[in-house]
């Protein structure tokens, strides 16, 4: 039995002990001495919000089927563990080993949402490793980013060696190897960084220097070393099919966000909705082949005992297999007692006979995300559905037995009117009438529950609203007040529940969404000052961001305030994803001149993806 890094003191004075143990099912034990490299894999959030991640789960799978390589788990500690570490100066250690992150050759953490940056700070500090890049020496673990947020990574470029733009399957080999090479030769710390800039897809930060106008905007940004790329080209896999996937995923202690078996169904999306970054950055459409799948989910139920399966897509209703993929599982598993969850379908007459089948009508709800309310602003942001498909919907949704529906909105949308906010309860007004004119009495069950969300609009990097400008909390917070004002006018409003986010974490995620150098200095700041797990609201505290921007003398206007100018350098220009800065503009001018675009499949809009050469760009080609 490995000797835990904790002591049984500790380990019952702190909630869920479980969290730091390790020796779940399937996680695997090495022998240390017989690897060559040794790979910390973090997400930087609490146990059961990182274990439920599928790319951690499929890194820390391919890593393991290297032989030579160790690669354990770490998540960030719970506020009660992490103030017994810093009063006891235990070094941060790896669920598998117990050992210290500090003795690892590579601390790989996956970056997927800006609010985490304050807890790659504390897994830094807790592993005792220096915060900054350039205080590094030998003795140090290679600091590596990966994940959404790395295709800006500018706002936290100063406390990472490396980053790596795209998916993780590619280029770990070439890079491990050259770390291998480079091990007992004798180089230098910066010599290894060098041969790692040479890697396609790795950005090494050191290495490129940002120089500023006098307004604040980017004036240049440059390589300073004849190693490092103009540009970084995003990894990217072309077969999915083939591609690593893990048949025997951890199984937590306790439970976790996401308990389940997650089966992959494709990646990318058709769509092309103006707001999402995920559907650029993960252009084009790759399918996984149906009849992989189908092994996947026997040989993952049996390998973990889970009694679920969960399909993973952006929007999974355009997955090509996907009526064979279902009724097989159904056939297959229904009567065994696993569940099966199909997120992020459309709500046609497929979807919802699936879903009668492999849901409990009475207790569960139908999710309808349109985005905006009104037809014109759908038309802006590309959203391709229309009033009618989303009414039609519904009415089959009610037929069937469903009264409760959930509508996601957006707030702060580019071009956005008090007209299209008080559409959102109109849509809810007309969606709950519906209900009561489709159903008869005798039928209902209860009265129809309709619930509103609004989330406030952030401008991501590689969108078509990349030059977006955003609101202050309180022209936020105003618009929210008109939707709420709207559902109390309306003659259903008994049947309308309304929620709406946070505006303060909105204008940060904005900052730090499309933020440059400059906001590193702030984000250590807000550290310093007992920030940390800023993803939970309990714990966000905007005073201390504020304090720590005015300290360092960053206006935020800036980066929130101002739409940007087409000609503007941005802070991450220089990563090429494959979709094209010219496709992006023109889906910026075509947004305000309410033009939708057709999806993938339907056209061609020659967004630049078709130079990885496959994918749904070459389907039905000879």
């Amino acid at each position: 039995m490995t000797k835990l890094a904790l002591s049984d003191e500790i380990l019952m004075k702190i909630d869920k002990p479980a969290r730091y143990i390790g020796n779940e099912l399937n996680s695997i034990k090495k022998d240390k001495e017989k690897v060559a490299i040794r790979f910390a894999m973090c997400f930087p959030d609490v146990y059961e919000i990182g274990m439920s991640h599928l790319g951690v789960q499929i890194l820390y799978d391919m890593f393991n089927k290297m032989e030579d390589v160790w690669c354990e788990r770490v998540y960030s500690p719970w506020h009660d563990l992490d103030k017994v570490m810093r009063e006891q100066k235990i070094p941060l250690f790896a669920l598998e080993s117990q050992d210290p992150i500090k003795d690892f050759d590579f601390l790989g953490i996956t970056i997927q949402f800006e609010m985490c940056y304050t807890n790659i700070l504390q897994i830094l500090d807790l592993s005792q490793i220096p915060l900054h890049a350039k205080d590094r020496t030998l003795d140090d673990p290679f600091v590596i980013g990966g994940g959404p947020c790395t295709y800006n990574p500018e706002p936290i470029a100063e406390f990472f060696d490396i980053f790596y733009i795209g998916e993780g399957e590619t280029a770990y080999d070439e890079l491990l190897d050259a770390y291998k090479e480079w091990k007992g030769s004798g180089k230098s710390r910066r010599e290894f960084l060098e041969r790692a800039a040479q890697i396609e897809g790795l950005y090494v930060p050191i290495f490129y220097d940002a120089e500023y106008n006098e307004d604040g905007t980017l004036k240049s940004f440059t390589p300073n070393n004849e190693y490092a790329p103009a540009v970084v080209k995003k990894q990217i896999v072309m077969d999915v099919t083939d591609a690593p996937y893990p048949m025997k995923p951890v199984v937590p202690f306790i439970k976790v966000t996401q308990d389940r078996v997650v089966l992959e169904i494709q990646r990318g999306c058709i769509r092309g909705c103006r707001f999402c970054q995920a559907g650029m950055l993960y252009r084009p459409v790759r399918e996984r082949n149906v009849e992989r799948l189908k092994q996947y989910a026997h040989d993952m139920l049996q390998n973990t005992g889970h009694e679920e399966i969960s399909l993973s897509s952006l929007s999974s209703s355009d997955y090509s297999e996907l009526k064979e993929l279902v009724t097989y599982l159904i056939d297959e598993f229904k009567n065994k007692g696993i569940n099966i969850s199909l997120p992020s379908l459309r709500i046609d007459a497929f979807s919802l006979d699936v879903m009668s089948k492999v849901q409990d009508i009475r207790k569960s709800s139908l999710t309808f995300a349109p985005e905006a309310g009104s037809q014109r602003l759908r038309d802006v942001i590309n959203k391709g559905l229309t009033e009618e498909v989303i009414l039609n919907g519904s009415r089959l949704a009610f037929e069937g037995g469903w009264n409760k529906v959930k509508l996601y909105f957006m707030l702060g949308l580019p071009t956005e009117t008090e007209e299209d906010m008080k559409a959102i309860p109109q849509l809810a007004n007309e969606i709950a009438a519906l209900y009561y004119d489709t159903v008869p009495k005798e039928k209902r069950n209860g009265k129809c529950q309709i619930t509103i969300s609004t989330s406030f609009f952030v401008p991501k990097p590689f969108t078509p609203f990349q030059w977006a400008g955003m609101y202050t909390p309180g022209d936020y917070l105003a618009r929210a007040r008109v939707v709420n004002e709207g559902v109390h006018a309306q003659l259903n409003h008994k049947s309308i529940k309304y929620n709406w986010h946070e505006a303060d974490v909105t204008v940060l995620e904005g900052i730090l969404a499309r933020g440059d150098r400059k906001i590193g200095q702030a984000l250590l700041k807000v550290y310093e000052k007992g920030g940390i797990f800023d993803a939970w609201s309990e714990y966000f505290d905007y005073q201390r961001w504020e304090d720590a921007f005015a300290e360092c003398g960053i206006d935020t206007d800036f980066y929130t305030m101002r739409e940007r100018d087409l000609d503007e350098i941005f802070p991450w220009d220089f990563i090429d994803i494959g979709v094209s800065k010219e496709f992006l503009k023109r889906e910026w001018k075509n947004a305000h001149d309410e033009k939708v675009t057709p999806n993938c499949r339907m056209k061609c809009s020659g967004c630049g993806a078709m130079k990885f050469g496959g994918g749904v760009c070459f389907e039905n080609k000879d």
